[in-house]
């Protein structure tokens, strides 16, 4: 292969695109024909090298929204997790059943394939950007284009480095086929990613125009989180100093975007539905129009983009299938007390995959009840009955009642997995699109990759790890505060398990964070353990017998790269 252009001609570890086709000594394919396309002659204008942005920025919105609904990005979201699990309808898309989950998996193939498609293109960008033909209107765009290009190879070197550990450096556009790549050192992936956007910080503006565009907050907080990610590697590897110096810069990242005057906690009510007296500042992180920075909301950092016209018009992947995809059924699993796809049941959820009752109902226990995060406005749990012949009809269906309405243990824990509480996060009382013939599957508002509550999670953890527990019960006191929470954490809270962390992550970034990503980069066996308690399946406790904290290296990759040896993670040889 020679050069980028068609992304499915991907090889199978670099995944670079062929703009020339193979070397051959025929003569024919000597020729250089003036339709023939080079990196060096597919551009002439710097508007043609954004678009290799904007084909990023669309990949990656499509792989955290999952419009087609593949069952691998719902792994990325979190399926398997401590988190999340599979209703009974679709127990064969489940991964916590490790007698099935190994190298040859198909899920790690394609996670960790696209992260070197976004690396592929991004190095695409940055050739293309230097070309001497291409004029640009200021160095400022220039250095803004670099920067985007290189933010999202820092991006997607940390989604592998906390996933698959030490990968492969591909640091430019690859013209020939190569089989011999060796694995860096997870703190290697690590550190190449952080050199990436140490070099393009200043040249990232603090806000933008239009929301979804990269801008400093993004990059300084993928810095706090690798140095984060870095120091806890660079712990269990025996380097406390090193580690401590790392957790030192994660905590100086995380409070540039804290404490920098751009960002801060929305505290009151905002936007295009304050006014109405049943929400709260919460809920209205998630209402239409009110999810960007450039919309008055000051803890948005980084959002993908949706737009009904365009969906309407071209982009039938400009969509947010939540409620689809992420919604209860009652309709099958309370179905003499709920039925129907309407707002009062969520619309029209076919659960795809389910909170866990870790997610739904654990992290409310007992003094962590009282929590704006757990109102009902906010995590619906006061379900009306909707069937004339229920008893319960035009009133709250019980919990038990929905969970053990059978006098069969099999059949309550069937249907318990595909009735579960609605998050204001995937569904809405006020649907757009239904005059056009939209159904309630999807939601058409903006979304959150980076949201500020989760840089402060970040930097809570640093605090932590660094030995600062008091500082790390802070920080998280600033989402409890916000949360209207009765209970406020102390240092004595703070365990040497993160459990507090972990159960704050799951109360405030339900639905948004990549848990996958959370659990694996805090080592030991957190994972595991998490995992075996909370998975809604017996299957993960019978199956999961061995530890990890990194996902194997795909086989396929390991086959392809036929010159180099790369080594399999531990545990996954088996």
């Amino acid at each position: 292969m020679k050069n980028i252009l068609n992304i499915k001609s991907f090889w199978a570890l670099v995944l670079l695109v062929n703009l020339c086709g193979c070397e051959s000594s025929d003569d024919f394919l000597k020729e250089n024909p003036t339709t023939f396309y080079t990196v060096d002659n597919a551009f002439s204008t710097s508007a043609q090298v954004d678009q290799v942005l904007v084909s990023i920025y669309s990949q990656v919105r499509d792989l955290w929204a999952n419009p087609a609904e593949s069952a691998w990005i719902f792994v990325l979201r979190g399926n398997g997790t401590d988190m999340y699990d599979v209703a009974s309808i679709r127990k064969s898309a489940t991964f916590n059943n490790y007698g099935v989950i190994n190298i040859d998996n198909g899920t790690f193939y394609n996670i960790f394939s696209t992260y070197y498609q976004i690396i592929a293109k991004a190095n695409f960008a940055m050739e293309a950007a230097n070309l001497p033909q291409i004029s640009w209107a200021s160095d400022q765009e220039k250095a803004y284009t670099i920067a985007q290009a290189k933010f999202f190879r820092a991006y997607a070197y940390r989604n592998l480095g906390e996933l698959f550990g030490g990968v492969p450096l591909v640091t430019e556009v690859s013209k020939t086929p190569q089989y011999d790549f060796g694995r860096s050192t997870r703190v290697e992936t690590y550190q190449f990613a952080i050199d990436d956007l140490l070099s393009i910080e200043n040249d990232l503006p603090e806000t933008s125009v239009s929301g979804g565009r990269i801008v400093r907050g993004a990059a300084q907080h993928n810095l706090a989180e690798l140095y984060l990610a870095m120091g806890t590697q660079l712990a269990a590897d025996g380097k406390g100093g090193e580690a401590q110096a790392a957790f030192a810069k994660s905590i100086t990242y995380a409070s540039k975007v804290i404490d920098g005057g751009v960002y801060s906690l929305m505290k009151t009510r905002y936007g295009a539905r304050k006014n109405e007296e049943k929400g709260n500042v919460y809920w209205d992180l998630f209402q239409e129009n009110n999810v960007n920075y450039q919309d008055g909301n000051k803890e948005s950092i980084w959002t993908l983009q949706v737009d009904y016209a365009a969906y309407r018009a071209e982009d039938s992947k400009s969509k947010l299938p939540y409620s689809r995809t992420y919604g209860p059924v009652f309709r099958d699993g309370a179905k003499d007390h709920l039925t129907g796809t309407l707002e009062d049941v969520g619309g029209r959820g076919i659960s795809q995959i389910i909170p866990t009752f870790y997610t739904r109902d654990d992290i409310y226990a007992d003094k962590w009840g009282k929590d704006m995060r757990n109102s009902n406005i906010v995590f619906q749990r006061e379900i009306i009955g909707n069937v004339a012949s229920s008893p319960y009809f035009g009133k709250p269906v019980p919990w038990e009642v929905i969970y053990n309405g059978s006098p069969d243990a099999t059949t309550n824990k069937n249907n318990s997995s595909l009735c579960y509480p609605i998050s204001c996060k995937i569904a809405t009382d006020q649907y757009t699109g239904l005059s056009d013939g939209e159904n309630r599957s999807n939601l058409f508002r903006d979304d959150y990759f980076i949201r500020l509550s989760e840089t402060i999670l970040l930097r809570a953890e640093a605090k932590q790890r660094n030995g600062d527990k008091s500082g790390a019960a802070a920080d998280v006191n600033l989402l409890r505060e916000r949360a209207q929470c009765e209970y406020l954490v102390s240092a004595a809270d703070m365990d040497d398990s993160f459990n507090v962390i972990l159960d704050e992550r799951a109360r405030e970034l339900v639905y948004e964070e990549a848990r996958w990503n959370t659990l694996l980069r805090m080592g030991g066996t957190i994972a595991v353990d998490r995992i075996k308690k909370h998975a809604y399946w017996p299957e993960a406790q019978a199956t999961l017998t061995f530890n990890y904290n990194l996902w194997p290296i795909p086989q396929t990759i390991i086959d392809t790269n036929k010159d180099v040896v790369l080594e399999q993670n531990p545990g996954w040889n088996r």
